[in-house]
């Protein structure tokens, strides 16, 4: 396909950037490739929507309602994005290549990035940062699973992976280098770049020794795990038994 005939391909839901093939998360390259080449290729150029008017390469997503989406002003979603049916755009923005299931709620201010792969059924909280990965092209982009909860303000980047059903409290960032510690056992158990399916996680700190002292170093801590219990109650009710925020 072409540059163009990819891009319209992405924001039609018909290529993805990523996706699971046998458990595994795979990249397609060829779209990613596309993706920077359709940048070089756009001119900046004028774009008015109603009372507002930007300046940008590339065009805003169109036909909200064929595709049974709701966008409320002033949330942004640039073309060669996807929304499934059912998604719930508050206030805010979606990057092109990015990819969203059915029945999530993108809350107000939260931002999903470039390439980003979010699940159905999908919660990002407001203030909620995905972070986009478009370089090197063979780069895994942030995936946020099916049934995933993300409290306000946390962050996930450096394609990082929010298994299914997983809870991230409020403030929780989760990058490719900082360990995520499982502490509901007699011993912590390190994970790195992947947070495990229906893992509950909170920020947390680790005690680190410098040449100037010791100092604590913000640290994701799981301390639970979602059960069946939680999925006939509300979230916002799980939340509250392991006395975190949303």
């Amino acid at each position: 396909m072409s540059v163009e005939e990819t891009i319209a391909a992405l924001d039609r839901g018909e290529v993805r950037v990523a996706e699971k093939v046998e458990g595994e998360w795979r990249v397609n390259e060829e779209a990613k490739a596309a993706i920077l080449e359709y940048f070089r290729l756009r001119k900046v150029e004028p774009i008015e929507v109603g009372p507002f008017e930007y300046l940008d390469k590339i065009p805003l997503k169109r036909d909200h309602a064929v595709r049974g989406v709701r966008v409320v002003p002033p949330a942004t979603a640039r073309y060669g994005s996807f929304l499934s049916p059912g998604v719930v755009l508050m206030p805010s923005f979606v990057n092109i290549g990015a990819w969203v299931g059915p029945r999530t709620m993108v809350d107000t201010w939260a931002t999903v990035g470039s390439c980003a792969q979010i699940g159905a059924d999908v919660h990002l909280g407001g203030g909620v940062g995905i972070g986009g990965v478009l370089e090197p092209v063979n780069a895994r982009p942030v995936i946020v699973e099916d049934g995933a909860f993300l409290g306000s303000r946390a962050i996930v980047t450096e394609g990082c992976i929010v298994g299914e059903e997983a809870i991230l409290g409020a403030g929780v960032v989760i990058t490719a280098s900082v360990p995520i510690l499982d502490v509901t056992g007699s011993e912590p158990v390190e994970h790195r770049g992947v947070v495990p399916a229906r893992a509950v996680v909170v920020p947390g700190v680790r005690q680190r020794e410098f040449p100037a002292g010791t100092f604590g170093l913000p640290t994701p801590l799981i301390i639970g795990w979602r059960d069946e219990s939680h999925d006939r109650i509300s979230l916002n009710d799980a939340l509250r038994e392991f006395e975190i925020g949303t």
